[in-house]
């Protein structure tokens, strides 16, 4: 490309210059490595080895928040990031499911909007479900993840080969994971633990790749 309208800034729309500038930079800037945290890099071995990754709801695909409304129902609000997250997830051949003690149609709606592998509701004994998964499939803990906020969570959390809980886990459980995310659930937490698995795995970019055209 010609230098020629180089040394003329500051016009009504940007010269060849500047364009070329600006496209520099900005393929610059995105072939910088992401900034990991010393957490994220010690979880990528164990998150290596995932397969199945189950998920509580309350306090993890939401914020924890329940509202009742007046025809007897709840509503509950989930994010369309972590939405992404396990879609992309589940295209790189991770399943994903859900394990919760409530039942919800609005959990059950959401789950069919992203094809779960499994989804058990109105379960208090969580582990008892997470061994008849293990014993349907053949997987071995080693290769299954979960995340959970609770102290009815710990069952699994303990058995599974990368425990994970959200920033607002209670203290019991952010003291027995191999992870804790830096975001909270129903804002993220999913979509950073499903960002994880992805680059343990070496897939993370070639799903960003689909987006970054």
């Amino acid at each position: 490309m010609s230098d020629q309208n180089c040394g003329l800034p500051g016009g009504a729309y940007p010269t060849d210059c500047e364009l070329t500038e600006a496209l520099r930079n900005r393929a610059m800037v995105r072939n910088q490595p992401l900034v990991r945290s010393e957490a994220w890099t010690i979880a990528l071995p164990r998150a290596r080895h995932v397969k199945l990754l189950l998920l509580d709801v309350d306090g993890v695909l939401t914020d924890g928040s329940i509202t009742y409304l007046s025809g007897g129902g709840e509503a509950k609000s989930f994010n369309t990031q972590d939405g992404l997250g396990i879609k992309l997830l589940q295209e790189s051949g991770v399943a994903v499911g859900i394990i919760t003690a409530r039942s919800s149609e609005a959990v059950e709606r959401r789950a069919q909007d992203l094809k779960f592998a499994y989804v058990f509701q109105g379960k208090q004994d969580k582990l008892t479900v997470y061994e008849s998964i293990l014993k349907e499939t053949g997987l071995r803990p080693p290769q299954t993840a979960y995340m959970g906020d609770d102290l009815m969570d710990l069952p699994i959390l303990n058995r599974v080969g990368f425990a994970v809980a959200p920033a607002n886990a209670v203290a019991e459980v952010r003291q027995r994971i191999h992870y804790t995310t830096e975001r909270g659930g129903g804002r993220g937490a999913v979509r950073e633990i499903c960002d994880l698995i992805l680059e343990a795995q070496g897939n993370l970019e070639r799903m960003r790749a689909k987006f970054d055209r």
